[in-house]
């Protein structure tokens, strides 16, 4: 696994925090890899198709 840096408001690192202390998430990380595996199984099907229809 790679390592990322993102920036982030502080008011949405406060909401991560509270996902995790309510037990949503065990970590903010895995918050955050929620958030990227829902992003990617929405968009990636129409990014792919789209990047299929280009030609070098």
């Amino acid at each position: 696994m790679k390592r990322i840096t993102i920036r982030l408001p502080d008011q949405q690192i406060v909401l991560l925090e509270k996902m995790v202390e309510a037990g949503e998430f065990p970590t903010v990380s895995e918050a955050i890899r929620d958030a990227v595996r829902m992003l990617i199984e929405k968009r990636a099907t129409r990014v792919l198709a789209d990047s299929d229809q280009l030609s070098f």
